[in-house]
């Protein structure tokens, strides 16, 4: 059976995450899937004022709606993702994030 996750961003529907907020489109095990989840993640300078390092514990591709963060990956590049950019992390990287200004993200978990 085909199953739909659907929602519109509601700033009402947020709720505490690790680092920010977070509005779940799809919760880790919705449909039996450990893996795949997605959702809306809201941070601020103020959440985050300094850098914090994040491992990458599954797959996690992104979607910077409004706002920029600065990834370095351990051995490799670092990215100021800005409005409109895109990047996919590996499980397994190194990172270490900082949120320049406030920023309203899309990821997915896989």
């Amino acid at each position: 059976m085909t199953q739909v996750f659907h929602a519109t961003h509601d700033p009402a529907a947020l709720e505490p995450f690790e680092v920010g907020t977070v509005q779940w489109l799809r919760r880790p095990g919705d449909n039996g899937n450990e893996a795949l989840s997605a959702g809306i993640w809201t941070v601020s300078p103020d959440d985050a004022p300094e850098p914090f390092d994040l491992p990458i514990e599954e797959d996690e591709t992104v979607y910077i709606v409004s706002g920029h963060l600065r990834i370095e990956v351990q051995g490799g590049d670092a990215f100021d993702l800005t409005a409109g950019s895109m990047a996919s992390f590996s499980r397994g990287a190194m990172t270490r994030w900082t949120v320049v200004e406030p920023t309203v993200e899309f990821f997915v978990y896989s």
